[in-house]
């Protein structure tokens, strides 16, 4: 258990650097995410990590809780805390800070600026974290072929997605995949 404190910084640290980062949410900063859990400290394998961000997706509730899961994986209930906090706590404390001086500067030139810049720079960040996404979830060409699909049902036809991931579960459930 003492070993668990030393790893429970390290994500304190971690999370707390990619919380005041996900500038569009937290997929923004899914591939550094990656970066750091998978490949600089090998806290969990690529498979793990893409099962975990899965399960993250199909649990209710937001989506990023999936750190509390990492943290846990790593360093036990200390890694897990260490993880929620890190994650979610500089982030709010900054939102909450910059919100409570943000409309003092309505007048101010530069605001508007601001604002249309970091539009782009969000879809840029969110973009590199669905780029990440695709590489560790699609294998193969059904992998390929399905993720097409899907992505140009949506865009085309505008559907609910609820309708194609249970023709994916039942794909999955009949053998085809």
């Amino acid at each position: 258990m003492m070993d668990e404190i030393p790893k429970a910084l390290s994500l304190l640290a971690a999370f707390s650097m990619l919380s005041v980062l996900a500038v569009g949410g937290g997929s923004a900063v899914l591939p550094e995410m990656h970066k750091i859990v998978v490949l600089q400290h090998e806290w969990l394998g690529a498979q793990q990590f893409k099962e975990i961000y899965s399960l993250g997706q199909v649990a209710p509730g937001p989506n990023m809780t999936m750190v509390a899961v990492i943290g846990e994986s790593v360093a036990g209930p200390f890694g897990w805390l260490a993880a929620v906090l890190g994650f979610f706590l500089p982030s709010s404390l900054l939102a909450l800070a910059v919100n409570r001086f943000w409309h003092r500067l309505e007048s101010w030139q530069w605001r508007e600026s601001i604002e249309a810049g970091l539009a782009p720079l969000a879809i840029g960040l969110m973009a590199s974290g669905a780029w990440l996404l695709a590489k560790l979830a699609v294998e193969g060409r059904v992998g390929l072929l399905v993720a097409t699909f899907t992505t140009g049902i949506l865009i085309l036809y505008k559907i609910n997605p609820l309708w194609l991931i249970l023709a994916g579960v039942a794909a999955g459930l009949l053998g085809a995949f």
